[in-house]
């Protein structure tokens, strides 16, 4: 009797298993293109045009850092730092906290700079609360969030109803730094640097990311020398305000499918260098694509 089971089970599971890889197969979203062919044939339409009103343009000693304001998640620190920004509060503050690979921090490190037309602080916007769920492109969560992806050219995380969505902790984000109280939020603002915190995430308010100038930030000093400033910020602008630099910046959206088949791409490498296709990517190692164009 064991001698006719045991086959027929071996058939049974060796069914299965091919019916299982066989899924394995059909489920891999295997790229046809390496990433940087599917960026380059991404169309005009399949890129959107930053608002200037919405990028914050940082002078530092080694150059220009140029931040978009993340105004869907934290409308309320969006709006304070341009105003911090327009009454020039930062013009001559510095980057004053550098640790390696993790903040660069900056701002009035004395806390005695007048504000004049901003709020002095500002009530923590750690996630955006929507009655329906929100719609993004998704990846796989991770165990931070239940629920990652992309939403407006920024990497983001949910809870698993679609109804909390909060920008992550990866490298170059911008995010305001706060004490204990989680309405503490003032001037001091952060840029992430190096691997992204994301045990941070929905513990801080992160509104925006480095468009362009992260390098600026990783060439800061370390540490303060004698009878020379310290990291100092020349002036914060908003750059629709800045009537000499013409930039414009361009994102790649999202929620397109050139976007989409830029993550199959990232998921599994088609380079001849690769010799293993892990078939995932997490979504701090997922490039959100950026170009500068001067007008």
């Amino acid at each position: 009797m064991k001698k006719i089971i045991l086959p027929a089970l071996l058939s049974v599971l060796l069914s299965g298993c091919a019916q299982q890889l066989g899924d394995d197969v059909a489920n891999q979203e295997l790229p046809l293109l390496s990433a940087s062919e599917v960026i380059a044939s991404a169309t005009d339409n399949d890129w959107r045009v930053v608002n200037a009103q919405n990028i914050l343009k940082i002078t530092l000693p080694t150059g220009d850092a140029y931040i978009e304001l993340n105004e869907l998640l934290a409308p309320k620190h969006v709006q304070n730092i341009k105003k911090l920004a327009r009454e020039r509060f930062y013009k001559n503050t510095s980057v004053y906290r550098f640790v390696e690979g993790f903040v660069a921090q900056g701002g009035d490190s004395s806390g005695k700079k007048l504000i004049k037309t901003a709020d002095k602080t500002v009530p923590a916007e750690f996630y955006l609360t929507t009655n329906k769920p929100l719609l993004i492109t998704e990846l796989n969560g991770d165990g931070y969030a239940p629920v990652t992806g992309f939403l407006n050219g920024f990497a983001v995380a949910q809870n698993s109803a679609h109804t909390q969505t909060w920008q992550v902790h990866c490298s170059g984000v911008f995010a305001m730094a706060r004490d204990n109280d989680i309405n503490s939020a003032s001037t001091e603002f952060f840029v992430t640097i190096g691997q992204g915190p994301r045990y941070l995430d929905k513990n801080i308010t992160v509104f925006g990311r480095v468009l362009e100038g992260i390098e600026h930030f990783n060439r800061l000093a370390r540490t303060p020398s004698e009878g020379k400033a310290f990291n100092p910020i020349t002036n914060i602008q908003v750059l629709g305000d800045v009537q000499s630099d013409k930039s414009i910046f361009k994102v790649m959206k999202t929620n397109s499918s050139v976007f989409k088949n830029l993550i199959s791409a990232r998921k599994n490498r088609v380079e001849p260098w690769f010799v293993k296709a892990h078939n995932y990517v997490d979504v701090c190692g997922m490039p959100i694509p950026t170009k500068r164009e001067v007008n």
